[in-house]
């Protein structure tokens, strides 16, 4: 991204999967990366772990996630932060599909897959 340039992406434009669309912030020339999520009941990433620390923000559904040794369930209108280097995952719970933005404050995502 220039500098005093403003970039306007669409979402449907990420890179995406069944389950989520991914910005990656070193293809746009900014420091941050994210997954819009978008996760049917039942459905959730495996155990894994990054060298820094992730943001969840919870918009929709309900989500049980295990962060190292701890079992939470998160709803809409939460945030769960998970530690850098703690395993993590998430489940949908419920009836309802989850949507959620998933933060990674890094230009590069970094994923150890553990499961």
């Amino acid at each position: 991204m220039s500098e005093g340039k403003a970039a306007r992406i669409r979402i449907d434009d990420l890179p995406s999967g069944e389950d989520a669309s991914r910005f990656e912030g070193r293809e746009q020339g900014t420091g941050i990366s994210f997954f819009v999520s978008r996760h049917r009941p039942g459905r959730g990433p495996g155990l894994h772990r990054h060298p820094y620390e992730e943001v969840f923000i919870m918009e929709a559904g309900e989500a049980e996630f295990t962060v190292g040794d701890e079992t939470l369930t998160a709803a809409e209108g939460e945030i769960v932060v998970v530690p850098a280097g703690t395993p993590h995952k998430f489940v949908c719970t419920g009836d309802a599909p989850l949507r959620q933005l998933s933060i990674h404050p890094v230009p590069r995502m970094e994923t150890e897959w553990l499961e």
